[in-house]
């Protein structure tokens, strides 16, 4: 019952009958459910030599904009200045091309303002510098923030006032760590006041479009690609001097070929996927190729160099998805212990033993998964198989548990649900699989501990099991126990309203995200860092349903970055 793309279905302790609803995104059909529409385009850019003339342009603006970085980092009399621009940068999602630039600026002004961050004196000014130093790793205290409060400790009445000092203080609270208190009382603060002034149409239609934005979507919690346009309107004034349309021009045509790339990676996933013939005698099986590349695309967007880790993660994702129905929807108790029993001894001669409708998929993950570790030893010469095949075993023994407890009709405690349920996410095998191809390998394991309860793994892993028990409550189409982690609460505490254990989960996310960010603060692995917040950032698309159960932010995620003409970001009032 994995996790990781059961968008549209029901997502635990499914009834295994015929009834089994295999409906895939529930987005624009004429789009998502017709794999063939991307494949053609895909093949045409392969085939065909695209337009390409805008590339000495867009190598020329990749400069300037590099040369504009480094002049800004010296220029100490506004040190503000090159944050923004840095903020504006990543809110683009043009970041990747300038990550030592970027370090560079950052290190410089950390280590001129060190602790004395009230330099910068507005609560914009250094709202905007905590998070963009907390982000990257470099201590700064939250008691920054004590300076708006009044001899009352509270913040003061003129705060309630600067729309774009709470607007950065609402972003700076999102990279808040457990035990913060100040942040939560900002967060609460900011929040509560940017709404009032929405609802008393206090600021033009722009801003108040902004102010809504940002608070659905704040920048830690985002995927830029998508969201930095809308989010990009108050850097409009201070730090850009004029470059706010080289940056929309710029990241205009980084999306442009950035699509170009994720369709010729598609299709190379829809090949294999179509190669290995497994929907031939699995027919109940989701095949949903352009939803397990959408996983992977999300978790490394931007960046040339990792095509290859992008289409080898969705591999492991599209498997993560197989083995969750045949689970689901095919085997019996004993089948399923067998097969456990299989991928724990991870040889071909194990075949034998299974059921003939198991062995394709079973032959299937070995050469895959001993396809990535050959690859991994060639590229960066050591071969993780063996931690790599840990992780199959593991998601196969959770899976098993919840068989058995979905046999004995038996909802467990809502704490041994989410402990298990974290585990069958296929968060776990999804980092582990992506460490090693990052090539990040033994030198680094030491730093990141790789059991699939550490608390990195179990942040992200709770994060997308607790948003997708939320949207299955949305989605639910199928007969059969929906065993959730709020049904299950619900159970342990039967003196709570439904909107109590909601909001209960709600709380638990927000407390999962800030365990997160601790983790990511000590994590010194920078793509490592940002596949994994990008993991956690998607969730929201994935299983954000709207009244009409349709999935708005991934339809515009897809549309944006995979299918439509973007949008031309010169035309933004920059």
């Amino acid at each position: 019952m994995a996790l990781l793309g059961n968008i549209g279905l029901p997502i635990k302790f499914h009834s295994r009958s015929t009834n089994f609803n295999s409906k895939f995104f529930d987005i624009r059909k004429r789009t998502i459910q017709k794999p063939r529409q991307l494949a053609r385009t895909a093949y045409t850019v392969q085939k065909h030599q695209v337009d390409f003339d805008f590339l000495p342009d867009y190598q020329r603006k990749l400069e300037d904009v590099r040369h504009l970085l480094i002049e800004s980092r010296n220029k100490d009399e506004d040190p503000i200045g090159s944050l923004i621009f840095v903020d504006a940068i990543q809110r683009l999602g043009i970041s990747h091309h300038y990550q030592d630039e970027i370090e560079a600026i950052l290190e410089h002004h950390y280590v001129k303002t060190s602790h004395r961050i009230y330099r910068f004196r507005s609560l914009h000014d250094i709202a905007l510098s905590f998070r963009l130093f907390r982000q990257r790793g470099y201590h700064v205290s939250a008691d920054v923030f004590n300076n708006f409060k009044g001899e009352n400790g509270k913040f003061k009445d003129e705060v309630k006032q600067d729309t774009k000092g709470l607007l950065e203080l609402y972003e700076a609270t999102q990279v808040s760590f457990v035990g913060e208190d100040i942040l939560d009382e900002a967060e609460e603060f900011s929040k509560r006041h940017l709404n009032k002034r929405v609802e008393a149409n206090l600021d033009d239609y722009k801003w108040s479009n902004n102010i809504r934005m940002r608070l659905r979507h704040p920048v830690r919690k985002s995927i830029t690609r998508v969201t930095g346009t809308n989010n990009f309107l108050n850097h409009g004034l201070r730090g850009l001097n004029g470059c706010g349309q080289l940056l929309g021009e710029l990241a205009n045509m980084d999306i442009r070929i950035g699509r170009l790339i994720y369709q010729k990676e598609l299709l190379q996933v829809s090949k294999w996927w179509k190669g290995l013939g497994l929907t031939d005698e699995l027919k109940l099986v989701r095949n949903q190729p352009i939803k397990w590349y959408t996983w992977s695309m999300a978790i490394l967007i931007g960046g040339v160099s990792l095509s290859e880790q992008r289409v080898q993660l969705s591999k492991s994702i599209a498997f993560i998805y197989l083995i969750d129905d045949i689970f689901d929807l095919y085997g019996t108790l004993d089948e399923l212990a067998i097969f456990t029993e299989a991928v724990d001894k991870w040889d071909y001669e194990s075949m034998d033993m299974l059921p003939n409708y198991m062995k394709t998929c079973y032959k299937a993950l070995l050469d895959t998964t001993n396809e990535i570790g050959h690859t991994v030893s060639e590229k960066y010469g050591y071969n993780p198989i063996n931690t790599l095949k840990q992780t199959w075993t593991s998601l196969c023994k959770a899976f098993l548990v919840e068989a058995e407890w979905f046999a004995s009709d038996h909802l467990p405690k809502a704490e041994d649900y989410l402990a298990n349920g974290k585990v069958s996410s296929g968060v776990h095998v999804v980092l582990v699989h992506l460490f090693y191809l990052l090539g990040l390998g033994p030198t680094n394991k030491g730093s990141i501990c790789f059991d699939d309860t550490s608390t990195l793994i179990s942040c992200v892993a709770a994060i997308l099991r607790l948003w997708d028990d939320l949207g299955s409550a949305k989605d639910e189409h199928q007969n059969g126990n929906d065993g959730s982690y709020m049904e299950c609460y619900m159970i342990d505490h039967d003196d709570l309203t439904y909107k109590q254990v909601r909001e209960h989960v709600m709380n638990r996310i927000a407390k999962e995200w800030k365990y997160l960010n601790k983790e990511c603060f000590h994590l010194k692995h920078w793509p490592f860092q940002e596949a994994c917040l990008n993991l956690a950032r998607m969730v929201p698309p994935m299983y954000g349903y709207d009244d009409n159960q349709r999935l708005p932010i991934l339809e515009e995620f897809v549309n944006f970055v995979l299918l439509n003409p973007t949008e031309n970001l010169k035309e933004i009032d920059f």
